[in-house]
């Protein structure tokens, strides 16, 4: 009995593990599919043009796939954040996120400010660039929020680099998020990718950490 309950607790964890290693995958997969099409479609300005634009026009359906999946990907990593016991609130907010992505890739952001080439500089907002917004922001909200909480929980176990580690992507995710939002030009854009090439590489770290506290 006791090496059935062995084998059953060794197969519980595995899976647990198994979905946090999804949360180191996410972040390498979707910016890097993003700077390649970036680098590949003509007229993309990384200056100027936010990764949602490389959803329209040739080859738009790559970037709409690297939403899905990756935004799958961070939903198996807030289903094993869960079974790692991180608490309520963490794994759901997660989840949120990982959904906004699924959704992101659903509701396609609209063409604008020249791309693809021979979109005009300024164009309406449609349904659905109205959704992918939206979806967009619950999501970005819902991650800065995550962020906090974790914070709050590494310093409170005395972590204090993993504190301000948390601490750092949250406040540093919520101003590129506003920036962005609040459409002002210049350095807005390339501020928001570097904060959310932060948040991935956070989101990785503590995969790997909590990966590492599941024991088999």
């Amino acid at each position: 009995m006791a090496t059935l309950t062995a084998e059953r607790c060794d197969s519980t964890t595995a899976v647990t593990r198994s979905l946090l290693g999804y949360g180191v995958v996410a972040g390498p997969l979707y910016v890097g599919v993003s700077v390649g099409l970036g680098l590949t479609r003509a007229g993309f300005d990384f200056s100027r043009h936010g990764w949602s634009l490389l959803a329209n026009g040739p080859y738009g359906w790559i970037q709409v796939a690297n939403f899905l999946l990756t935004g799958l990907c961070v939903l198996a990593f807030a289903a094993g954040l869960a079974r790692s016991g991180t608490g309520r609130w963490v794994p759901r907010l997660v989840w949120a996120y990982g959904a906004s992505l699924v959704g992101a890739g659903i509701f396609r952001a609209d063409p604008a400010l020249g791309f693809p080439a021979g979109t005009p500089e300024k164009t309406a907002v449609s349904w659905h660039g109205l959704l992918h917004l939206a979806v967009g922001g619950v999501g970005f909200l819902c991650l800065i929020v995550a962020c906090l909480i974790l914070g709050r929980r590494y310093a409170a176990a005395g972590r204090r680099g993993m504190a301000v580690f948390s601490r750092v992507t949250g406040i540093a995710f919520l101003a590129g998020f506003a920036g962005i939002a609040s459409g002002s030009a210049g350095p807005a854009v390339p501020a928001f990718v570097a904060a959310v090439v932060l948040v991935w590489a956070y989101l990785a770290t503590v995969a790997v950490d909590t990966y590492r506290s599941v024991q088999l």
